[in-house]
């Protein structure tokens, strides 16, 4: 592991930006003594949108969910942490208690993650960015150009992200296929379509989903599709079009995104 790496993370956790890192990891141990989204919420005392925002975001940005969630049922169905979950909670709390000697507990099997996840880890929940979506996935192709190259992120096994940016910037960001990288993208620049009714489009990506969850206001209209394999996508539309489409929850729906709308970026 490179030690710059667990330095500056370990500043960011007990500098003014360790609350994030704290705050989703106390969240994820609310979530796993009390059983839902909803009482962890309410154990962190935090509302259940910051938490499940939260946990959405955690979700996209490991290859495997964090937290599953199990909707419906006689109480109102509850969540649970995967295997994963429980993984980063104990790397999180063994790293904290042993700052001095960081290096060397990393580094070892006490965590209960290998080199690779846990750095991804670190990274990951202390990353801060205006974009809305991100999405973590492993580069699996890259066409080059004279000036732009093309990049194909799986995200999982349903779904994928193409990206095109300019060759320079694939060459500073160390780009090369079985690399892990992270896909943001602005939910205004996420355009939505009734998955029956797509038609043509030059939009290079295409993510298929069900909503999940829809909140208007007077202009504008957020929308947050369940893409699978605890992925999640948000995206803003105008109130207008969302009542135009019929967008409604448990309603398929496909996201379309142009590939020079989509950034990239890596641990």
């Amino acid at each position: 592991m490179k030690f710059s790496l667990v330095q500056a993370q370990l500043a960011i956790e007990t500098g003014p930006k360790s609350r994030i890192g704290a705050e989703r990891v106390a969240l994820l141990e609310a979530i796993r003594d009390h059983g839902s989204i909803s009482a962890g919420a309410r154990a962190v005392g935090i509302s259940f949108r910051s938490a499940w925002d939260a946990v959405a975001t955690l979700n996209n940005l490991f290859s495997t969910p964090l937290v599953i969630a199990h909707p419906g049922g006689r109480d109102g169905g509850g969540a649970e942490l995967s295997g994963e979950g429980l993984a980063v909670v104990e790397a999180f709390r063994a790293v904290e208690v042993a700052l001095r000697q960081v290096v060397d507990r990393v580094a070892g099997p006490k965590v209960g993650m290998d080199q690779t996840a846990l750095e991804q880890f670190l990274w990951s929940v202390n990353m801060r960015t205006s974009a809305r979506n991100a999405l973590a996935g492993t580069v699996t192709h890259i066409e080059h150009g004279v000036v732009d190259c093309e990049v194909i992120l799986q995200l999982s096994e349903e779904s994928e992200v193409v990206a095109v940016i300019t060759e320079r910037s694939a060459r500073e960001l160390g780009l090369a296929v079985g690399v892990q990288a992270v896909a943001l993208i602005k939910s205004s620049f996420v355009i939505l379509a009734r998955e029956d009714d797509i038609g043509r489009t030059s939009a290079r990506n295409r993510l298929a989903g069900t909503i999940v969850a829809r909140e208007d206001t007077e202009v504008n209209t957020e929308i947050i599709l369940d893409l699978g394999s605890g992925k999640s996508l948000v995206a803003i539309v105008t109130r207008a079009s969302a009542d135009a489409l019929a967008l409604l929850v448990g309603d398929r729906a496909c996201a379309l995104i142009k590939s020079s709308h989509v950034i990239l970026a890596v641990p």
